[in-house]
């Protein structure tokens, strides 16, 4: 059963932790002489956007060349022209760039393909290859099974001559699609199933997106994966568990190539629940429109994280907790949201957002109104104030305000008082109705000597309430995000993963007012809207529409729905 990786009990600092497994071996190599410096590479496959699995194996092979001499390359995995585009690879080269690294080669498996038939044509020769004619059908029928020995294809005794002949001509473009693979020849009965003369090329007669029509035999991955690290001389291939069995072949291919012996590692992928990480099943939510887009800020893509208002530090400190393991685990999406919540206290300003405004009329309030002064965040000494208009008239929650209170509510209640953040006491001295009975405003007096920051009036209060001046408040849309499923694991669910699809991941709130200091708001800075939330501003604002994405809750709801549950 998979390990699940929780969240911290609480914001305490990190503690000093032990090397990971792969750390151990890299000192190991250095010290004792088999390399002077490493070199890793992260190698995406073109085929869609990034998500948070590819964000921990980022952090993980970038992460290990800032800690040790050497350098990461990016390298694109493009040997499948049918699902690969160039919008996949600026996407994940803005992602990488995004998260903080930076690669010191970017190369493509295709820049390799001439390499690699050349050998291929090295294999033929030494009689470790053939041409096979049997179909997908005909091959599967003859692999056998983990108990079972396979057999050999009729092909398999074909000449090195036959079958470097027919290879030249695969590549020459004269066989259809399927018609014929380049098969390694290992053993038919080994106990690696992989082992059993895996395909090394097939035919595609497909436009590539780098090399155009020059080819129409394309390497699989277990043959461009190896090759690839070895003519970059990748000292430690970086792999996640699946591709165990893949290793054996990984290191035949090396060894029979008599090339730069790579060497590959594997490690766990990281699962998160309360979403998907299958590229497919994005796929699906996108192309259903289940979700607006791969940058939908519900999306666990790299893309939709930075939408929604997540910090790289946040993700990169996410990563760094939840560790490297060689065992499946599950990481508590929790975890996630606590990393940016901690990275979001101390860097976003505070500003006053009300979502659903009642007003309230300070009756004994005279004049014009002034300027009050708050401070941008507590936790930032340099971080400054700004100033808040402050009048006659304002709006506070309606959630703040009850007509028939339990004994210990401390927010505002007729003859009950309560602070406003920032500025003055009030207290409630009437209520007004229409003539359905709904409450459309309150009318309060302030105590003028209580202005915070020079309270004289000696009066203490358990309540203070966020609140914006009806005179200067803009109208915002405010877009609250939660998870976007509501079952831990979607995929572990009988039926249709869809079918648990969380139908409150989006609420949108139209009628929110916000202090005027949010007409400026920029793109790069994170907010807490003061008992909220975080948020961040979302690119489809515009001049006459200012929206904001919820990030994350103040605090974990969920925790508390889990313990009712």
């Amino acid at each position: 059963m998979p390990e699940k990786i929780n969240q911290p009990a609480g914001p305490a600092g990190k503690e000093e932790r032990s090397l990971n497994f792969l750390e151990e071996i890299i000192e190991n190599d250095l010290k004792s002489g088999k390399y002077k410096s490493i070199v890793t590479r992260f190698p995406p496959e073109p085929n869609g956007y990034l998500h948070l699995g590819h964000a921990t194996t980022i952090c993980l092979n970038f992460g290990l060349t800032k800690t040790y001499p050497g350098y990461t390359n990016l390298r694109f995995d493009d040997t499948n022209p049918v699902t690969e585009e160039t919008e996949y690879v600026e996407s994940i080269k803005e992602d990488v760039k995004w998260l903080g690294f930076e690669w010191k080669n970017e190369r493509y498996a295709s820049d390799y393909f001439d390499q690699l038939f050349e050998y291929a044509i090295k294999l033929i020769d030494k009689g470790l290859a053939y041409v096979d004619d049997s179909t997908s059908e005909e091959m599967a029928a003859l692999k056998g099974s983990p108990t079972e020995p396979g057999r050999d294809s009729v092909f398999r005794s074909r000449t090195i001559g036959e079958n470097k002949d027919l290879f030249v001509r695969m590549k020459n473009g004269e066989f259809p699609d399927g018609s014929r693979t380049l098969r390694a020849k290992i053993d038919m009965a080994h106990t690696n199933m992989l082992m059993r003369d895996p395909i090394l090329y097939r035919i595609k007669h497909a436009h590539h997106h780098r090399t155009g029509d020059k080819w129409c035999i394309y390497p699989m991955y277990d043959f461009a994966h190896g090759q690839s690290d070895s003519i970059e001389e990748i000292t430690h291939s970086i792999c996640t568990l699946e591709f165990v069995p893949h290793r054996e072949l990984y290191d035949w291919l090396i060894e029979k190539l008599e090339i730069y012996p790579s060497r590959q590692y594997e490690f766990a992928r990281k699962n998160i629940n309360y979403t998907v990480m299958s590229k497919r099943k994005l796929l699906q939510l996108v192309t259903e429109k289940h979700v607006q887009g791969w940058d939908d800020p519900r999306m666990p893509t790299i893309t939709g994280l930075r939408r929604r208002g997540y910090t790289a530090e946040s993700i990169r400190d996410f990563c760094e907790r939840a560790g490297i393991a060689k065992r499946e685990n599950i990481a508590d999406i929790g975890l996630l949201e606590f990393c940016v919540r901690e990275h979001l206290n101390k860097i976003a300003l505070r500003r006053m957002v009300v979502f659903d405004p009642l007003k309230i009329v300070i009756t004994n309030y005279t004049g014009g109104g002034e300027v009050l002064h708050s401070e941008n965040n507590p936790e930032d000494p340099q971080g400054g104030v700004r100033e808040i208009p402050f009048s006659n008239e304002i709006y506070i929650e309606r959630d703040d305000f009850m007509e028939n209170p339990s004994k210990k509510y401390f927010r505002l209640a007729p003859g009950q008082m309560v602070r406003l953040k920032s500025a003055y006491i009030i207290k409630c001295e009437e209520v007004i109705k229409d003539a359905d009975g709904n409450i459309t405003q309150l009318n309060c007096t302030y105590i003028p000597d209580s202005k915070s920051g020079n309270d004289t009036s000696g009066i203490n209060v358990k309540g203070t309430l966020h609140w914006v001046s009806l005179k200067t408040a803009i109208s915002v849309e405010i877009r609250e995000y939660d998870r976007l499923f509501k079952v831990e694991d979607p995929t572990d669910e009988e039926g249709d993963f869809k079918e648990y699809l969380n139908p409150d991941s989006l609420k949108i709130v139209s009628t929110a007012l916000a202090e005027p200091s949010l007409a400026k708001a920029k793109f790069d800075d994170r907010y807490q809207f003061i008992r909220k939330g975080y948020f961040c501003l979302d690119k489809d604002t515009s001049a006459s529409r200012v929206i904001f994405n919820r990030t994350v809750t103040l605090k974990d709801g969920w925790a508390k729905e889990t313990k009712k549950g």
